[in-house]
């Protein structure tokens, strides 16, 4: 994930929490979902919950767990998941670890040479430091390389293609550089690893490689380790680059658990590998090929900060590579602990983060992992006290994550059926660092999102989470959002494990994390370590203890409410919004589209006037047709009436002392399943693993999110006729949504 670099003054944070003298809301204020009474008795519980936190023990944990190698199939990872499961055990969790055989591929043989106009043979490893301990480890170390890479041996000129994402692909062509046949030398950042070697074997590339260029990750940003976070000039970035927005997790067994009896696809058959060869390379490695690159100049935005001349080419630099790999089943172990509620066993309120690094994980994902760890302790050492949640708490550790979501999207589409039925909602985090709270998720949860933050304390500035992401809203200039009663919360794409329950299954989500002060050079490297952590990640491990009270609070309050805490008002607001973009969008594409023909018209007149020009003549576009989003409009419309009456409706009944048992009992399991009105049944096009109707990660963005995804895909693709049928789709699903809500105002009535 992206590590954004942002510093607040503390004179900004004091002034604006000056500005804040009324408190966001009173101790006496009732949450979400509980009455007055209910709530004193949830603050008391969580003010408990916070004075038993120690940020010693996530300190020690992560030393213990980060001190081997930590990928899926290692001895480290299945010794950490063994250890994990007897920390709950002895919190009094009813524990077991749940195994599937994933397929992993490991690197049998790597070798890049630089052949001509001069020879390099790239070293593809990373330096032994004296100041990190473990650097030292090689037993069990994978070596720098990207999982479901296709084999291959292959010789070919080399075409530099800036981030590699399809905007960089029609630039290439403006310049008249076509990549067929090439090997297209790629550098991180623009958008998620896997679309790079995708767009390039979709436009006839026969290899990718992909570096770290210090403009965007190395010296460009600051000293670089171990000086300073930054990434040195031998680290390289490993990584999964399976096609994860057709789906994640295993690539041989969609939407069925890779148990040991399931059926498989063949290594051949499986949709997600990569077609070419790929692999990642440092910028100590990509400096020579970068100079024996000629062709045209680079345009501005495509310059990195090498001491060099960027070049397209292609050639002539030219690169001989070979690759081959192991493609082995390997055991994933996913931990799953289970405190039962006490009065309803049968709705869950799911935790997760996970446990497998692509090295030693220090950052990524063990500060995330040893929070959740310390979290859970508490709630289990409180239960052991007498106290018992009021829904069943299940807590996660997913193995297998970092080469596709593995873990958690096997766990998932093994207990589809069970997880619709009983899961209320699923709160995911992952790595952890200093300075800002992030939360993105499902839009049911912003208002309730909205009455956490208040409550947590910045640990560096003594101000509220809430007045520290004000301020860092204000200063970057979205003083709108800044200013709303209720901040932002993100949509989610893909990344991490709250992918298969939020996009598959249609369950309720949220991504909670700390971030935007770390370097984050050592990311995907050997450099992820204990050593690095606390040099340049969470020192103190505040920012972990701050993690654990803010998901720790979305647990307790979930499991807890008298009424499940969603609130459909700020979704309705984000449909909106979305609606609005997607008709912005076809508009736009519509000026371009005029804009690009008359271009098209004026370059054939001037070579038809003078045949001695070289004028490129592209092909016109087809224009955009006329598209109807009144559907739309209509259930978006009815969408804010249904939702202003619901909540409404329950803020009086909740006011007055809430409801009767019964009532209550009918109104939780009509909102438990409100979020999968929002999917269909067949899915996005092309990719049917993905259901939901509101989010999903783009089709070639990876990570990045499409809202209203079969509208706006459909536009950008020009496919017409899928704009037109998902206009429909989202109508009806929002509609779905409008019906449950009425139902619910009749209960609450």
């Amino acid at each position: 994930m992206p590590r954004i670099c942002v510093r607040i003054s503390l004179a900004v944070l004091t002034a604006l929490a000056a500005l804040a003298a009324t408190p966001q809301q009173s101790a006496d204020h009732a949450l979400l979902g509980f009455t007055a009474e209910s709530t004193r008795a949830q603050r008391d519980l969580e003010a408990r919950f916070d004075a038993q936190l120690d940020a010693d023990n996530l300190r020690n944990w992560m030393r213990h767990l980060s001190r081997h190698p930590t990928h899926v199939g290692s001895p480290g990872a299945k010794a950490n998941a063994e250890w994990i499961a007897e920390q709950f055990r002895s919190w009094g969790f009813d524990t077991r670890i749940d195994e599937y055989q994933v397929l992993f591929p490991t690197p049998r043989e790597r070798m890049v040479e630089l052949v001509a106009p001069t020879r390099y043979t790239l070293r593809l490893g990373e330096p032994v430091l004296a100041e990190d301990a473990t650097s030292g480890v090689t037993q069990d170390r994978l070596p720098t390389y990207n999982a479901y890479s296709a084999d291959g041996d292959v010789e070919a000129e080399v075409v530099y293609v800036n981030y590699g994402i399809p905007a960089d692909y029609e630039e290439l062509e403006r310049h008249g550089v076509d990549v067929r046949g090439k090997i297209v030398l790629a550098r991180y950042g623009g958008s998620w690893r896997g679309i790079k070697p995708k767009v390039a074997a979709d436009r006839g590339a026969i290899a990718t490689l992909i570096y770290s260029d210090p403009r965007d990750d190395g010296y460009f940003q600051g000293d670089v380790y171990p000086e300073g976070p930054y990434r040195m000039e031998h680290g390289a970035q490993r990584g999964s680059v399976q096609d994860m927005p057709q789906y994640p997790g295993d690539p041989l067994t969609p939407g069925v658990g890779a148990t040991a009896n399931a059926e498989r696809y063949t290594v051949e058959e499986s949709p997600t590998i990569m077609k070419i060869p790929v692999l990642p390379i440092s910028y100590g490695d990509a400096l020579p090929i970068l100079e024996a690159l000629g062709g045209p100049v680079a345009p501005t935005s495509w310059r990195g900060a090498l001491p060099l001349t960027y070049h397209l080419g292609p050639g002539p630099a030219r690169v001989h590579m070979r690759v081959a790999f192991n493609w082995d089943l390997t055991p994933a172990y996913d931990v799953i602990a289970v405190l039962r509620g006490s009065e309803y066993p049968d709705e869950w309120v799911i935790r997760g983060n996970h446990f497998d690094g692509w090295a030693f994980g220090a950052g990524d994902p063990l500060s995330g992992m040893v929070a959740l760890l310390e979290e859970a302790r508490v709630v289990g050492e409180m239960a052991q006290t007498g106290w018992r949640p009021k829904r069943t708490i299940v807590y996660t550790g997913w193995d297998a994550e970092e080469p596709g979501l593995l873990g958690s999207t096997e766990w998932a589409e093994h207990h589809g059926a069970e997880l619709q039925e009983k899961a209320i909602a699923y709160i995911n985090s992952d790595g952890n660092g200093r300075g800002f709270m992030g939360v993105g998720g499902s839009h049911t949860l912003e208002r309730f999102v909205n009455q956490i933050s208040p409550d947590v304390e910045d640990p560096q500035t003594g101000v509220t989470v809430r007045e520290r992401l004000k301020a860092r809203l204000a200063v970057g200039g979205n003083r709108e959002a800044a200013s709303r009663t209720d901040l932002p919360i993100s949509p989610l794409g893909s990344g991490s494990d709250y992918t298969p329950f939020l996009q598959h299954l249609g369950i309720p989500s949220l991504n909670i994390g700390y971030g935007g002060e770390n370097g984050g050079g050592s990311y995907h490297s050997i450099f992820d370590s204990f050593d690095y952590y606390v040099r340049f990640g969470d020192p103190t491990f505040e920012y972990g203890v701050a993690l654990a009270k803010t998901a720790g609070r979305a647990t307790l309050r979930l499991a807890n409410a008298d009424v499940l805490p969603l609130r459909f008002g700020n979704f309705a607001d984000n449909v909106r919004t979305y609606l609005q973009e997607v008709e912005q969008l076809a508009e736009t594409m519509r000026d371009d589209t005029e804009h690009h023909n008359l271009l098209v018209d004026q370059n054939a007149f001037a070579l038809a006037a003078d045949p001695k020009q070289t004028y490129v003549v592209p092909e016109k576009k087809e224009t955009v047709p006329y598209l109807n989003f009144a559907p739309l409009h209509n259930a978006v419309a009815r969408l804010e009436g249904a939702a202003a009456r619901y909540d409404s409706h329950l803020a009086s009944a909740m006011a007055k002392g809430g409801l009767d048992a019964d009532a209550n009992s009918r109104l939780n399991a009509l909102l438990q399943g409100m979020e999968q009105r929002m999917t269909r049944a067949e899915g996005l096009p092309r990719r049917p693993w993905f259901r939901h109707m509101i989010y999903a990660p783009g089709f070639w963005t990876g990570y990045g999110v499409k809202t209203l995804p079969g509208v706006r895909e459909g536009i950008e693709e020009r496919e017409w006729e899928e704009v037109r049928l998902f206009v429909g789709e989202i109508a009806a699903a929002l509609d779905r949504v409008s019906d449950g809500l009425e139902e619910a105002v009749g209960i609450l009535d």
